[in-house]
Parts: C-alpha cells; sequence; structure tokens
C-alpha cells in the first residue's frame, strides 16, 4: 500500500501541558484509519495539527512526500485534507445546496470581474460546482432537504450535510470527528453506510476519531489509540480489543464490539 500521509514524532505542547508526545502514525491511500481513547487523549488536538490549525512544537506532517508544517489551514484544504466537526459547524441559515456549495471555495478560480458579472468562464465553472453538490446530494440521500435552511433540518440530516460539505473539497484524505456523536441508533447505522460507502465508492481515505467502540470496530482498518497524549497502541482492530494496554487506559475492562 502507498503511504499518502505521515504523522512523525509529533508534539504538541499548550504551556506546561503536554497534548500530544511524541506521536508517529501513516495512513494509505484509499484507508480507514481510527484514532480512538478517553476523553483528553489528544484526539482533536492531532486533527488540529493535521490541519494545521495547531502547529507542533516537534516533529513533522508529511502529506504526499510533502512536508505540510506552517501551511495555513486553508491551503492544507487546498492540498486535499478535509475535515467535519464534532459540534456541527454549518450556516444554520443557509440551505443544504448553499453551505455544500462553501466546501467547493478551495476549488473555485477565476477573477473577481467574471465572477461578478457571471458570464464565459465563470458561468461554466458555477454550473460545475453545482453539478458536483447535486451528485455528493444524490450520494448522502439528502435530496428532498436540499432548498432547506440548514437550521430546519433534523440533527442526523445536519451531521450528513456537514459530511457533504467536506466532500465537495474533493478531498484525498478526510478527517472524521465523532460523526456519529449524539445519533440514535438508525442514525448511526446510515452514517456507517455513508462511510463505508466514501471508502469503496469514492476512494478517499480517512481518519476517524469516534466513541462508539461497535462502529469502530467493525468499519475501520487500523486502530490507534491514545491515552494522555501518547500512543499506548496501533494495530487491526481485533488485535486493540485484546490489547491489555488498552483495555486499561480506555474502558477499566474488555472492549467488546
Amino acid at each position: 500500500m502507498t503511504e499518502i500521509l505521515q504523522a512523525n514524532d509529533i508534539t504538541l505542547r499548550f504551556g506546561g501541558v503536554t497534548a500530544i508526545n511524541n506521536v508517529s502514525f501513516h495512513v494509505n491511500e484509499g484507508e480507514l484509519f481510527s484514532i480512538i481513547g478517553p476523553n483528553g487523549a489528544g484526539k482533536t488536538s492531532i486533527f488540529n495539527t493535521l490541519s494545521q490549525v495547531y502547529r507542533p512544537q516537534e516533529g513533522d506532517i508529511v502529506w504526499k512526500g510533502q512536508s505540510i508544517m506552517g501551511q495555513r489551514p486553508d491551503k492544507v484544504a487546498e492540498m486535499g485534507i478535509a475535515r467535519t466537526f464534532q459540534n456541527i459547524e454549518l450556516f444554520a441559515n443557509m440551505t443544504v445546496i448553499d453551505n455544500l456549495l462553501t466546501g467547493r471555495h478551495v476549488r473555485m478560480t477565476g477573477s473577481w470581474l467574471t465572477d461578478a458579472l457571471w458570464f464565459g468562464p465563470a458561468k461554466k465553472r458555477e454550473m460545475e460546482n453545482r453539478r458536483k453538490v447535486e451528485d455528493i446530494i444524490d450520494f448522502l440521500e439528502i435530496e428532498q432537504f436540499r432548498k432547506l435552511p440548514v437550521a430546519m433540518l433534523p440533527y442526523g440530516i445536519q451531521k450528513r450535510v456537514e459530511l457533504g460539505r467536506a466532500l465537495s473539497m474533493d478531498p484525498e484524505l478526510l478527517l472524521l470527528d465523532e460523526p456519529v456523536a449524539g445519533m440514535n441508533q438508525e442514525e448511526t447505522e446510515d452514517m456507517a453506510r455513508f462511510i463505508l460507502d466514501i471508502r469503496r465508492e469514492l476512494g478517499i481515505a480517512m481518519i476517524l476519531v469516534e466513541h462508539d467502540m461497535g462502529l469502530v470496530m467493525d468499519i475501520a482498518d487500523r486502530i490507534m489509540v491514545l491515552d494522555f497524549g501518547q500512543k499506548i497502541a496501533e494495530g487491526l482492530p481485533e488485535d486493540i480489543q485484546k490489547n491489555p494496554d488498552v483495555i486499561a487506559a480506555y474502558l477499566g475492562g474488555e472492549l467488546t464490539n
């Protein structure tokens, strides 16, 4: 397998607090890699370093052979790394279509003049971007909500729109920050199906941070476990379930599927 992302000896500190302590891992093309651990283990901090919202004091992050350390978050997005958020970060008063179109911003090119007058290439670009968004709406089965303001939608559908906005950025790596948090069983199963479809049909690699162990064990290819900012285990789901360090740190008992 070809590695598309390498995190090498990442250390992130906030004053005297070490959020990530010398953590290394990699992600392969088309892989579903999961990061688990108790609250405060450093999972979201890992995402923030990958997107360069946080700048690690030590280590390196390499994307497709190129270090991204010091890049602006918008440039990281342009490179092909997109993310969702644990707390929904949509524009509540905008429609589903318009929220997804905001994700296309990193793929839009042109001049202010042609865009303002909406002629020639500008018109063609907008039509292409709208077609891309409509394809994502179909893929996520949210056609009936496409023209509704996000604030009017059920929570589970809003989470799907958040996923759709990330997909509209044409990512090669998708960072999923607790995509089923707060969902009921039916909504969780639907989201799991879409995540698997993204891997199978779109071939997009993913890093999944999630507290739902049943979901993680069912769909992840490999799992890394963090505890107090340190990596304590990495491997296949069946190995992680049996790892005594993971059992002690994460649940204080047996990990169950």
